[in-house]
């Protein structure tokens, strides 16, 4: 009988927790509702700032209410914050009861990927759009358009791409001339420098000729140790025929003075 108590108040105990949990969710989500009302009467006044605040407060009451965030994402694209407003319709594509929801969480995000000119997710966006509501002919006609910029941009970049390549070919090519141009320059240079050090060792080889014809010259020109050159040689003999010539004047003066008269006598 005591274990049986016991048994019936842990089951009251469990059941009266989740009647007070429940009671909580449902107050939140009460708040929730609320609190989406009041942003909505905002968006429509056009208070995009105001009401994104409202939907917040709501998405914190209620983190999976998808209406709070498909309208909360509204006011990020009418405040042209596309990309967080992109994160905004995708949690509301997961959380959406209905596929017209999904579809039109998929629209938006298809026109705000078409806002930031990405046109290939746009595309998957539309697409994913219509297949949960293939009747939307908004959508298809945006899909038209996005398909229509997609084509137009590959296209574009493939002709940049062209032009790209074109330009480094071009860039190559001329890489290559001016490289030609500099090594012919170099060639230039060198044969240049080759005929300067060429005539350089010329100028250097007459020079080496030139001093040692001089020094030649002049060690000819010089008396050797012990020996008179020709012209001293002769001035030499000059000389001594001079004094040769002086002295035999001299002795043939003396004997004239010192020779005797013979003369008669007058006895």
């Amino acid at each position: 009988m005591k274990k049986t108590t016991q048994i019936f108040l842990l089951l009251f105990l469990f059941f009266s927790l989740k009647i007070i949990a429940q009671q909580d969710t449902l107050k939140l989500q009460r708040e929730a509702r609320s609190f989406l009302r009041e942003g909505n009467k905002l968006y429509n006044k056009e208070k995009f700032n105001e009401a994104s605040i409202v939907y917040r407060k709501a998405l914190g009451k209620n983190s999976n209410y998808d209406k709070a965030s498909y309208n909360f994402g509204n006011t990020l694209y009418q405040s042209k914050n596309y990309k967080e407003a992109v994160s905004q319709y995708e949690l509301t594509t997961k959380t959406a009861k209905t596929k017209i929801e999904k579809a039109e969480a998929y629209h938006n995000i298809g026109n705000a990927m078409m806002e930031q000119k990405q046109y290939q997710p746009a595309v998957d966006a539309y697409k994913n759009a219509l297949r949960n509501n293939s009747k939307d002919d908004e959508t298809r006609y945006n899909l038209a358009v996005a398909l229509k910029e997609l084509k137009k941009q590959k296209e574009k970049e493939k002709k940049d791409k062209n032009k790209d390549k074109k330009d480094q070919k071009n860039k190559d090519k001329n890489k290559d001339k001016d490289k030609d141009k500099k090594d012919d320059q170099n060639k230039d240079q060198k044969k240049k420098d080759d005929q300067n050090k060429k005539d350089q060792n010329k100028d250097q080889k007459n020079k080496d000729k030139k001093n040692k014809q001089d020094k030649d010259k002049k060690q000819k020109q010089k008396p050797r140790p012990g020996k008179m050159s020709p012209q001293q040689m002769k001035q030499l003999l000059e000389s001594l025929n001079n004094e040769e010539k002086k002295t035999q004047k001299k002795m043939n003066a003396k004997k004239s003075k010192g020779r005797k008269i013979k003369q008669e006598k007058d006895w």
